[in-house]
């Protein structure tokens, strides 16, 4: 008897254990994905509302007659920009109701987008690359413009949520007696916070698996982890394709300058001008033009016309060669990851210097790029686009239920977290989770380390609530 009262106290010590680290991972986490899952949602559906937006730039009447060579086109919006303003990008769309795109930088350092008629050349209009909306969702979402600082912070709230993930569903199997309890919520027979205990359980045990989903799809992409992580998965040569160290795939006849010799090269493709490359080629560098065949830069439709060859022909941005040495760089990221290209061509002899597909990356960074489109509600469409929104508000959902919870049942002046348990049962499979994840993510391993010692010196049993 006395047996079975003290293995029921460790379970109930269990319990309240993981309670508390569920509670202080979500207090830190609530805020933060609130604003994950809003700008998320918006970036995902992108494509639609931007043409809503800047309707009078981006959308023309579609016209039988051929459009204007991007080269003309280019040369009308360059005439149109200021005297020392340089072009950077071509957008290549050939949607007949869709405007011609290029992007300049302007001597001030920032970048705007030019439109154009592709029927009449006429100058549609101009937005700001940094201001233009999605474009602050999207640092809102990556780092709630607060640079580096804010990157930080969403990084460890991915990482947290990953806590919150584990904890939240020890705490909801055990209190399940039926399968219909387990997936169901309880609500005709719950009242106040119960009633909102088994909403926030049921609905986050439904969500569990699209919230671990988004957060390891996400996280390659973090500034602090993710470049620790693309440097871990290129020297075991899982992460990028060869041409990371100088031996991408070449279709010229000469060698590509700088390809041969990673050190000499000093510019990645993350460095381009481009709205997003594929994650596998961040860190590839670019080669150089042969500066010693100055016989005139190849026209962009002559580039065009090559990527078509190539297999690239709707849908992708190129960037354009600013000095003596640059290349014509085609940065190709569809919907489907396994179509994805990106290729380098000398901006004089016209020759593919390298030759980047799908099939040239690793193992890890193929995963990451089907991750990367399922994430972003681009690989299967609309049904991709509503399924992604649907897992990002229902956290916000949960996001917003935890909160209910915790103001219905904290007192007056204290934090509110769930007591500490007086047994200390033995949990030997979680401290080794935590300490793993400590592990792989430093970052969150230090914030852990700074929880556990603040629970034990700030947060006294005098200091928190007591109740359910």
């Amino acid at each position: 008897m006395q047996s079975a009262s003290l293995s029921d106290a460790r379970v109930a010590a269990r319990h309240r254990l993981l309670w508390r680290w569920h509670f202080y991972a979500g207090l830190f986490v609530m805020p933060l994905l609130l604003v994950l899952a809003i700008t998320g949602t918006l970036y995902c559906f992108q494509p639609q509302i931007e043409p809503l937006l800047y309707h009078d730039r981006m959308i023309v009447d579609a016209r039988t007659q051929p459009r204007l060579s991007q080269q003309v086109l280019l040369a009308k919006a360059t005439i149109a920009e200021p005297r020392d303003a340089v072009p950077t990008t071509a957008v290549i769309n050939t949607d007949p109701r869709r405007s011609a795109e290029f992007v300049f930088r302007l001597r001030s350092g920032s970048s705007e987008s030019v439109y154009l008629n592709p029927y009449t050349g006429e100058v549609l209009g101009r937005l700001s690359v940094e201001n233009r909306l999605m474009k602050q969702i999207r640092n809102l979402h990556r780092g709630l413009m607060l640079g580096k600082t804010g990157e930080i912070l969403m990084e460890l709230a991915a990482c947290w949520t990953l806590v919150m993930i584990g904890t939240g569903i020890a705490l909801w199997w055990p209190k399940a007696g039926q399968a219909g309890g387990r997936f169901v919520p309880r609500l005709s027979s719950s009242k106040g916070r119960v009633w909102w205990r088994e909403l926030h359980a049921v609905g986050g045990a439904w969500l569990a698996l699209g919230a671990l989903f988004f957060v390891l799809s996400g996280l390659p992409w973090s500034s602090t982890w993710g470049k620790q992580f693309k440097a871990l998965a290129t020297s075991a040569q899982l992460g990028y394709p060869q041409g990371a160290w100088g031996r991408a795939h070449v279709h010229s006849a000469k060698p590509a300058m700088n390809m041969t010799d990673p050190s000499m090269a000093g510019m990645k493709m993350d460095d381009l001008p481009l709205p997003q490359t594929p994650w596998a080629v961040g860190d590839t560098h670019v080669p150089q033009s042969a500066a010693d065949a100055m016989d005139g830069t190849i026209p962009l439709d002559k580039v065009i016309a090559l990527a078509a060859q190539a297999g690239v022909r709707d849908g992708y941005d190129i960037a354009l060669p600013t000095t003596a040495e640059g290349v014509y760089t085609v940065s190709y990221f569809p919907a489907d990851p396994q179509a994805e290209r990106t290729l380098h061509i000398d901006r004089y002899s016209g020759q593919i210097l390298s030759d980047i597909a799908y099939r040239d990356y690793g193992r890890v960074a193929q995963w990451i790029s089907y991750g990367t489109s399922l994430h972003m509600g681009r690989y299967f469409g609309v049904a991709n686009q509503i399924l992604s929104s649907a897992i990002s508000l229902g956290l916000a959902a949960m996001s917003i239920s935890g909160f209910v919870m915790w103001r219905k049942r904290k007192p007056a002046r204290v934090i509110g977290a769930p007591s500490r348990p007086v047994l200390h049962p033995p949990m030997r499979a979680w401290v080794g989770g935590l300490t793993a994840l400590g592990i792989v993510f430093p970052m969150m391993g230090l914030t852990m380390l700074i929880v556990w010692i603040s629970d034990r010196l700030l947060f006294s049993p005098r200091k928190v609530a007591d109740t359910r």
